[in-house]
């Protein structure tokens, strides 16, 4: 396989001496009127989708109902095709995957589908067949509308495939504007699968003396990627335990009066080599990062610590790095460097062989008048002169471009970088905390957040951060601090 190819960004297949049964694999998905609109034109209609029901909401199905005519029926077909598609997706990427041959299907359709509701299919191993490779896989899709929480069965059936004698691999195809996914999270899910085969890790976890913050730690030490180190008040430690009944005997305590001294005794455990990554708990971040900066911790490197996002949405084919959207307020130039080396070297121990880093501006072109494309001229002009290394570097380009093929098509760029990026790195703190937050909210991503450039890695997760995204957070932190044992920052 190609230096540059992402272990992340790459399609293993599952030979059929690999496949179990009962085993499974999931796609996700948003249906839209777009995706309506563009199957009634493979279809040869290039009419509107069907103007709705009593609700106001596009309805299609993959049975055309007696009372549908016209448009209507053309769209209960486009929806039913649509889903197939990505049942179709789904073998041919995930389970088997490449190389995989469709023999059979029989869906049934179970209820309309309705333009908004995100799609959920999953399909089960349920036999096989050694004299013919043939693997029976039982599938069910199910659906959430907008503004509703629970998901109500659409299709069920059962679909027979030829699975392949021999491991097959293949890079991800990077479509334009038509999105391919492999299921919200799945990115995320599968940096959990390569931290799984190492050791926990001791883990210094400071004041977490909330229900929200002692809760995560135990869950990654029961997920066997931490060690937990409690570092607290113990009497506020114990009472955030009992308030939710979590059990912390057997593990290390230490006792200290507040926040501020757990922030920096955590720093000294990793001076005296006891610990070896830093975990926020209920605490400012400005507190941790100033013990961690601090000159006496000896935790500081040559390197400026920052902080990467790694998201993973499902309008993306990949995941990806939000860098420095949380440290580091205004950063100039030789800073700057330092966030896209960071962000490197992570790209680099979660699987990216060689990243494309975008650095953003609000324009693609140089302007004396923005300083943010003169920095990111600059930064392009050191990894030319091998000033920053390991990664392909592109700037300035606008967001658009930096995602879409499509934009920086239109606008005549040709980049190894542009609509493929691996890490967009942003002009300033608040730019980049918008940004993923956006992303985060409106754009269905999952995120995993990590501050680098320290001695140890540091696990800075939110209050408002989902359980996946702190255990996530947690798997890149494993991961970086076993890559420290022989490669030190």
């Amino acid at each position: 396989m190609s230096q540059e190819t992402s272990a992340l960004d790459t399609l293993r297949n599952r030979t059929f001496d690999e496949i179990a049964i009962g085993d499974q694999a999931v796609i996700s998905r948003t249906l839209t009127s777009q995706d309506l609109a563009l199957f009634a034109v493979l279809s040869g209609d290039g009419g509107e989708p069907a103007a709705g029901d009593a609700t106001g909401k596009t309805q299609a199905s993959g049975q055309t109902p007696s009372s549908a005519v016209d448009n209507g029926a053309q769209t209960s077909v486009a929806a039913g095709m649509w889903a197939g598609t990505w049942l179709a997706a789904l073998l041919a990427t995930q389970l088997p995957g490449p190389g995989t041959v469709y023999r059979r299907q029989q869906l049934r359709f179970l209820a309309p589908m309705a333009a908004g509701e995100t799609i959920t299919l999953m399909a089960t191993v349920t036999a096989k067949d050694a004299g013919e490779r043939s693997v029976v896989l039982s599938c069910t899709g199910s659906g959430i509308q907008p503004g509703q929480d629970k998901p109500r069965l659409l299709l069920e059936g059962e679909v027979e495939v030829i699975a392949p004698a021999q491991t097959m691999e293949r890079v991800r195809t990077t479509l334009p504007d038509i999105h391919a996914t492999t299921g919200k999270g799945t990115g995320l899910r599968r940096l959990l699968d390569h931290a799984r085969h190492l050791e926990p890790i001791p883990t210094a976890v400071i004041h977490p003396c909330d229900v929200l913050s002692l809760s995560a730690a135990l869950a990654a030490r029961d997920a066997g990627l931490i060690e937990p180190v409690l570092v607290a008040p113990l009497a506020r430690l114990r009472a955030a335990a009992d308030e939710a009944d979590l059990d912390v005997d057997g593990l290390r305590l230490i006792d200290v009066p507040h926040s501020h001294a757990a922030a920096f005794r955590a720093a000294e455990l990793v001076r005296d080599g006891e610990v070896e990554v830093l975990m926020k708990g209920s605490l400012h971040t400005d507190e941790l990062m100033a013990a961690v900066v601090a000159s006496a911790s000896g935790l500081r490197t040559k390197r400026r610590v920052s902080h990467c996002f790694v998201l993973q949405t499902p309008h993306y084919p990949r995941p990806f790095i939000v860098t420095d959207a949380a440290i580091n307020l205004s950063p100039d130039l030789p800073q700057k460097a330092d966030i896209v080396r960071n962000a490197i070297d992570l790209a680099h121990v979660i699987g990216v062989a060689q990243p494309k880093v975008a650095i953003l501006a609000a324009v693609e072109t140089v302007s004396p008048g923005m300083p943010a494309t003169l920095d990111a001229a600059a930064l392009c002009k050191m990894a030319d002169r091998g000033q920053i290394t390991g990664a392909i570097l592109d700037g300035p380009l606008a967001f658009d471009n930096a995602v879409s093929i499509t934009a920086a098509h239109t606008k005549g760029i040709e980049s190894a970088v542009a609509g493929r990026a691996d890490i967009l790195v942003v002009p300033d703190l608040e730019s980049g905390n918008m940004l993923a937050k956006q992303l985060i909210y409106m754009g269905e991503a999952e995120s995993a957040g990590i501050v680098i450039g320290a001695r140890v890695p540091v696990i800075l997760t939110s209050r408002a951060d989902s359980a996946d995204s702190r255990m996530a957070s947690c798997a890149i932190a494993l991961m970086l601090a076993h890559h420290y044992r022989t490669s030190p920052p």
